[in-house]
């Protein structure tokens, strides 16, 4: 599991990032719940960072946006529940 950097927003840190693939993970909470996925689009030159949260209202995951940073979509994650 990856741990989100330790210089990034304090309110980030009790996340970790399961690895679901090469380019997906689950972003997890301090209390093991899965909170949403990020998935890396683009190529290694120019990455970006898309997160989608799972609604059961609409069951299925809905967009949260795309982002040049892992902190930032981990942060639209959290700003989202």
């Amino acid at each position: 599991m990856t741990i989100i950097a330790p210089t990034a927003d304090a309110r980030l840190r009790r996340y970790r990032l399961a690895p679901v693939s090469d380019r997906l993970w689950r972003v997890v909470d301090a209390a093991g719940r899965v909170i949403g996925h990020v998935a890396r689009t683009g190529d290694e030159a120019a990455s970006r960072y898309r997160a989608r949260r799972f609604r059961a209202s609409a069951g299925a995951f809905v967009e949260v946006g795309e982002f040049w940073r892992l902190e930032d979509a981990v942060a639209a994650l959290h700003d989202s529940r």
